[in-house]
This record gives structure tokens, C-alpha cells and sequence, in this order.
């Protein structure tokens, strides 16, 4: 009950999904569509995702960390986090490669994952975004200091 009041809240927030295996972006777009949320488009290198923040409102950036253009993810993720205003979750299998955080971030989800975890992250964040206040952090999200 708790969630289902937390994303009436958040539904209008606009995501950017950075990740380079189709697949994986196409099942993200699937999973937070179904929840309501506006996918403003995807990207698979640090190009593309830079044209999209240029013509569009941000609020979320899920960012892999390996992308088509290289491990280019975490300076993408510093940079529209810390320069652009966008609240950035890191989800990659490598999640070493962030263990001491990166500025501007708010934290790495794991993958592989499932729906549940991305959604409650999702609303983490966005309800962070927001101000708003919340107990803890949902399981599998390592927040960054």
C-alpha cells in the first residue's frame, strides 16, 4: 500500500534509460511504462544520451556503467548529475567499478535484477528527488555517500 502511494505521487517523472544491450533497455522501458512512468527515450553510448538530456526534461537517468562506446557510463553519470540537475542510478553488473561513489550520483543497483527491485529504486529515487522523506533504502540499491 505504501508503494502504490508513493508512485501516484512520482508517476509523471521523465527517465532516461543509458544501456547498450538492447534488450536489457527494452525490458527497463517495458517495466517502468507498466508502472506509469514517461521513458523519454533510450541510449547506448554517451552521445546519444547527451542529445537527449539537451532536448528534453530529465528527472531519472538509469545508467550502465559499460556502454557501446566504452566504460564511458560513470563520467556520463558524474556529469548529468552534477552539471545537468539529473538524478542518476547506476544499474551494472560491475558495480565494484563505482564502490566509492561517484558525485552527482545517488547510488548502483546490481544486475542482473528483477522488476520489484528496479521499481522500489525507481521510487526511491524519486521520491529523493522530490525531497520528500523516506525510512530507508529498498534492498539491492547501495546508496553512495
Amino acid at each position: 500500500m505504501q508503494l502504490r502511494s508513493i508512485r501516484v505521487k512520482t508517476m509523471s517523472a521523465r527517465i532516461l534509460i543509458i544501456e547498450d544491450e538492447a534488450i536489457v533497455a527494452m525490458e527497463l522501458r517495458f517495466v517502468l511504462e507498466d508502472l506509469g512512468y514517461q521513458v523519454v527515450g533510450t541510449a547506448a553510448e554517451a552521445r546519444t544520451a547527451r542529445e537527449i538530456v539537451r532536448e528534453e526534461d530529465i528527472d531519472l537517468a538509469l545508467v550502465d556503467i559499460h556502454l557501446s562506446d566504452g566504460p564511458t557510463g560513470v563520467e556520463l553519470g558524474r556529469e548529468l548529475g552534477q552539471e545537468k540537475g539529473v538524478t542518476v542510478l547506476f544499474m551494472t553488473a560491475n558495480p565494484g567499478m563505482v564502490r566509492n561513489g561517484v558525485t552527482g550520483a545517488l547510488g548502483v543497483l546490481t544486475k542482473p535484477t528483477d522488476e520489484r527491485a528496479v521499481e522500489t529504486a525507481v521510487e526511491y529515487a524519486l521520491c529523493r528527488r522530490q525531497g520528500r522523506p523516506i525510512e530507508y533504502a529498498p534492498p539491492g540499491l547501495q546508496l553512495f555517500a
